[in-house]
């Protein structure tokens, strides 16, 4: 089983890549800042993780891990 990270462990042990999070925890629910989540994805480009994210009705979020400033690519409900 896949074990919760924090954002910057995410970081970290995953430099520079997209990644596929799932059970996100955001700051809040209107922030676009993640806490922690768990990583589901890290093989995936960035389109596989948006079909991914299409098929699961907006649960898998895609994220690239480095820098700050690029956002996410998701639907959130």
């Amino acid at each position: 089983m896949a074990e919760r990270m924090t954002w910057e462990e995410i970081k970290e042990k995953y430099p520079d890549q997209w990644v596929g999070l799932d059970e996100v925890k955001w700051e809040s629910p209107t922030s676009s800042v993640i806490v922690s989540a768990v990583v589901r994805y890290t093989d995936k480009s960035k389109s596989e993780l948006t079909e991914e994210q299409i098929e699961t009705g907006g649960r898998i979020v895609a994220i690239h891990t480095a820098p700050d400033n690029v956002p996410f690519v998701g639907i959130m409900y």
